[in-house]
This record gives C-alpha cells, structure tokens and sequence, in this order.
C-alpha cells in the first residue's frame, strides 16, 4: 500500500517510516539544541566566555549568514556587508535615543528594513553589472557609509568622538546589559533568523535565487522575475547584515564609531562564508568560529612557546597575521567547499566505516 505526500508522490510504508524517523530525529536535535542555547550554555559558560568568544563568534555568523544569503544562495557579489551593519547600529542606536517608546524587537526589526532599504538602492547596479564590477559599485557603499557617519555628527547624537552607545538593553522590564542578558538577546534574535533563512531558501524566492546563480539568462527564459529576485536578494541580506550589525555593537562591543565596520569588517565576513562553506546556514557559523577562535589559539601558541626572545610585540603580531592569512589559503585550496563539505566528508566516512564494521 502506498501513500501521497505533499507533492502528490507516492511514498511506500518504508520510506513513510523513515521519513518519519528523520522528522522525529530532526525535533529531537532541535529541542536538544535550543536547551543547550537557552539553558546549557548561560549556566556553563563564564562571563568572558560569553562577552569575548561565544557572543561575537554568534553575531559573526548571523553576518555570514546575510551574506551567503547573497551569495552563495543567488551568486551575487558585496563586498559592502560591513556598510550594512553599520547601518543597522547607528539605526539602532537613533530609534532607541529618539523613540524610547519602541521596544528592543521593534527597534531591531526597522533598524532591518532601514539597512534593507539601502541594500536594495545598492544592488541596483547589479540589474546590469555582474562580477568584478559589481563588486566595485558594493565597494562603493562601504566608503560611502563610514564617510557618512564620520563626518555628519547628527547620526551619534552630536557627539565629539563619533561614539555610539546603546542607550537601553532592556525588554519586558529585563535588564540586558549584563553578559548572560546580552547572550540571550544574540540567542533569541539567532535563533529567528535561522529560522528566516531556512524558510527563505526553501521557498519559491529560494529555489529561483539558486537559478539565477546556476544561470540567470536559463532563469529568465522559464519565466523568473530576475531583476525583481536579485533586489529581494539584497534587500534581505541587508536585513539580515543590519540586525547583526546591532548586535555586533551593542551586545558585543558596547561602544562603536563607525571604522568598526570597516573594510576589514566586510572582508572578515566574506572570509567567514567561503571557509564555512557557501550556500548552506550552518556552515557561517563554523567559519565565524574559525575567524574568532584562530586568532586566539595563535595567541596562546605563542605565549605558552615563549618566543617574545625573538621579536617585539608588533613582529609577533604580524607574524600571527601571516599565518593565519596562511590558513586561511591552505583550507580553501584543500576544501574550496568550506568547513561544512570538509565535515560531511567525515560523517559519511565515518557512516560508511561503521557500516562495514557491521
């Protein structure tokens, strides 16, 4: 006997059972993840774990995850992804100076649509350009926004630093300014735009984002709206971008200017795409974990093998930086698929070693 599915395809009661166990297995991991998240990790962790490695590596990954939206997803070209969160921080920061009323959800949603705005106004080059060039007109948006908000004192409250500070981290009356507080804020917001993500690219703009990545003139011919969905695609990567640049700095640096979303900035997100791996969501985090973590550990080797003996500080530095520019080609001319091909490599062998052992 055999049954339909939601497509209208006949499923036989063994594949029906497996499904069944694959979708009970998914919400086990699901529930298990999300305690780990919200309970796990807040009564496990210390304070400097949380401000210095787990919270930036989570809001790194949100920005990897804006990105590969854009890129992986539909094989566009930014390289402007800091400009857009810095727009969503300093939109954060005036809507919760000057609409104390709001609350933080809000604040963080329009801050979204503000840099969204911006995201499709900048991706509108993108309707005749592609590659090099279009990497060169999001560039522009890059320079234009730390211009921006460099020059014109009204977005940082007219202050003489050009420093923003979140003037509130609150919600329902919970104070969100201690290090638990803000893990649960970056918990709460990651955890809906996972959730974004995934119901995006396996919806209908999805399946069409990744045509027009396969072959957009393909796309066109069988009646996809290209321009339409390349503009959605930037706009909802500059959502996405917008909310993680809040969060980067108001739940992890507390105080910003905008040289925090530099250059550097956009290209450590481009980094943390192509070695997570592009087209998937959960890869972003395993890139931001190698960005944030990598340096650290190189810190440590370096401390724990005493070679201060052989140069100063700024050489040692340096050199930590080369070897870490080092990895970084290393892995991706070893795996150009990224940490989560690398990792799929290793359960199938690992599947197929048991399964031989059996």
């Amino acid at each position: 006997m055999t049954t339909l599915n939601e497509s209208g395809l006949a499923v036989y009661p063994a594949q029906t059972r497996r499904l069944s166990r694959t979708s009970v297995f998914a919400l086990l991991a699901l529930a298990a993840g999300l305690l780990v998240a919200f309970v796990g990790v807040p009564l496990v962790a210390t304070d400097y774990w949380l401000s210095s490695i787990i919270i930036p590596t989570i809001v790194l990954g949100v920005a990897g995850i804006g990105l590969n939206l854009l890129m992986g997803y539909t094989g566009l070209v930014s390289l402007g992804s800091a400009a857009f969160m810095s727009i969503g921080a300093f939109a954060t920061y005036n809507l919760l100076l000057r609409a104390p009323f709001l609350p933080l959800p809000t604040v963080l949603l329009l801050a979204g649509f503000i840099s969204a705005v911006f995201g499709v106004f900048f991706g509108l080059p993108s309707l005749r350009i592609k590659g090099f060039y279009l990497a060169a007109s999001t560039l522009g948006a890059q320079f234009f926004f730390e211009w921006l908000f460099t020059n014109f004192q009204w977005f940082s409250n007219n202050s003489q630093s050009l420093t923003i500070s979140a003037p509130r981290l609150q919600f329902l009356g919970l104070d969100l300014q201690s290090a638990t507080g803000r893990y649960l804020l970056v918990a709460a917001v990651t955890a809906l735009i996972i959730l974004l993500a995934f119901a995006v690219v396996r919806s209908r703009v999805g399946r069409e984002w990744m045509a027009i990545r396969d072959m957009d003139t393909a796309a066109r011919v069988i009646g996809i709206a290209v321009s339409q969905r390349k503009l959605l695609a930037y706009g909802i990567s500059s959502f996405v971008l917008g909310i993680a640049g809040a969060l980067w700095a108001f739940a992890y640096l507390g105080t910003a200017d905008a040289h925090a979303f530099n250059l550097d900035k956009s290209f450590q997100v481009l980094f943390i795409v192509l070695i997570g791996g592009t087209a998937t969501i959960y890869g972003n985090f395993l890139g931001a974990a190698f960005i944030v973590l990598t340096p650290i550990l190189l810190d440590r080797l370096t401390l724990y093998s005493n070679l201060s003996f052989l140069a100063d500080q700024g050489a040692l530095a340096n050199i930590q930086r080369i070897i870490f520019g080092v990895i970084i080609i290393l892995l991706l001319i070893k795996e150009p698929d990224g940490l989560t091909a690398l990792l799929q490599r290793a359960f199938a062998a690992l599947g197929r070693r048991k399964d031989a052992g059996t």
